[in-house]
C-alpha cells in the first residue's frame, strides 16, 4: 500500500447512501477520487475536494476501492464486467463492497479479485442517508480479518461502529437478516398504528406511547414522522426491500430455516409494489395497511422528533 495511513482511496457508487458516505470520508480529511455512473449526481463532491473520474478504469490505481451499488448485477459489472476495476492492467490492493447483493454474486467478485492479487472485504451497512449524516450508520464485515483491521479507521469515518462477522461472506448474509426484520417489523408496526387509529387514538400519541415503552426503539422513533405525516420521501424503496427479501428467503431455504413470518411479509411488500408503490418509501407499508383496513390516512401535520437531529450536524 503506498501509505498505510495516507492511502488512496476510489469510490464507486454515489446514489442515496454512496453519496452520504463518501462525504463523509471528504469531511474527514481524506482525498477520494469517485466514479458514479451519472456523473451529475457525483459532480457536487468536488466542492468538498473529491476528484470525480469518467471512468471506473481511472480507479484501478487506488490503494483501496469502495463499492456502494444497488444491484448484483451493478456489482458484478464495475468489478468484472467490461470496463471494469478488476478488468485493468493494475488492480486495486484492496476492494470493499459496502452493498446489499446476492451471496453467489459476490463470491465471483471474490474469486475474480483473489486471481489479480486483491484482497476483497465485504462491508454492508444499516442504515439510510440521513443515518449517515447523524453518524449513526452501522457495519458489518466479513473477509480477511487483517484486511478488516487494516481498513477499519477509515471504515470508523463512515460509520460509528463495524463489527467483524468473520470469513467469506457472512457479513452477507447478516445484511439481509437485518433487512428481512426491517421489513418484518415495519409491517407490524404499520399493524399495530392502523389497529389503534381505527379506534380512535391518533397516530402521534399512539407512536409517542410506543417509542417511549420498552417496545420502543431507535427505529420506530426514527419512522415515526413518516407514518404520522404521511411523508413517503424515499429513503429506502419497496423495490429494494422486495430484492433483500427475494436474496434473503433463498439464502433461508437454501439452509432450511423456515421462515413464515418473513414470508407472509414478503408476500404483502409484493403487493405494495404491484400496487405502483415503487418510488416512494418503503413506510407506504402503513398506507397498504390502511386500505385493507377500510380507511383513507390524512397527515396529521405534528412535528415529532425522528431521534436523529442532535447528531445530524456532520
Amino acid at each position: 500500500m503506498t501509505n498505510n495511513s495516507n492511502p488512496t482511496i476510489g469510490w464507486i457508487g454515489t446514489g442515496r447512501m454512496g453519496y452520504a458516505m463518501v462525504s463523509r470520508l471528504l469531511n474527514a480529511g481524506l482525498k477520494v477520487s469517485v466514479y458514479n455512473r451519472t456523473r451529475s449526481k457525483a459532480e457536487p463532491l468536488a466542492a468538498y475536494g473529491a476528484e470525480i473520474v469518467d471512468t471506473i478504469s481511472e480507479l484501478a490505481k487506488c490503494d483501496i476501492v469502495f463499492s456502494m451499488v444497488s444491484e448484483s448485477s451493478d456489482l458484478l459489472q464495475v468489478t468484472t464486467g467490461t470496463g471494469g476495476v478488476l478488468t485493468q492492467k493494475v488492480a486495486p490492493k484492496i476492494i470493499v463492497d459496502c452493498s446489499t447483493v446476492s451471496v453467489e454474486a459476490s463470491e465471483a467478485v471474490r474469486l475474480a479479485a483473489a486471481e489479480r492479487g486483491t484482497k476483497y472485504l465485504v462491508a454492508p451497512v444499516s442504515g439510510n442517508g440521513k443515518v449517515v449524516k447523524a453518524g449513526k450508520l452501522t457495519m458489518i464485515a466479513s473477509g480477511p480479518k487483517d484486511v478488516f483491521e487494516e481498513v477499519e479507521p477509515i471504515l470508523l469515518h463512515i460509520v460509528k461502529a463495524a463489527t467483524y462477522a468473520g470469513e467469506g461472506d457472512l457479513a452477507r448474509l447478516v445484511k439481509l437478516a437485518h433487512n428481512i426484520f426491517l421489513g418484518v417489523v415495519t409491517q407490524s408496526m404499520a399493524e399495530i398504528t392502523i389497529f389503534a387509529e381505527k379506534a380512535g387514538v391518533p397516530r402521534a400519541a399512539f407512536l409517542e406511547f410506543l417509542n417511549d415503552s420498552v417496545m420502543g426503539s431507535i427505529f420506530t422513533r426514527y419512522k415515526s414522522p413518516a407514518f404520522v405525516n404521511l411523508d413517503m420521501t424515499p429513503t429506502f424503496t419497496p423495490i429494494l426491500l422486495r430484492k433483500d427479501f427475494d436474496l434473503g428467503l433463498a439464502a433461508a431455504r437454501n439452509l432450511e430455516v423456515p421462515m413464515p413470518i418473513a414470508s407472509a411479509t414478503h408476500q404483502i411488500v409484493q403487493q405494495a409494489v404491484g400496487h405502483g408503490n415503487v418510488d416512494m418509501d418503503f413506510s407506504v407499508l402503513l398506507l397498504e395497511q390502511a386500505a385493507a383496513s377500510g380507511m383513507t390516512l390524512t397527515s396529521e401535520d405534528v412535528k415529532i422528533s425522528d431521534g436523529l437531529e442532535s447528531e445530524s450536524s456532520n
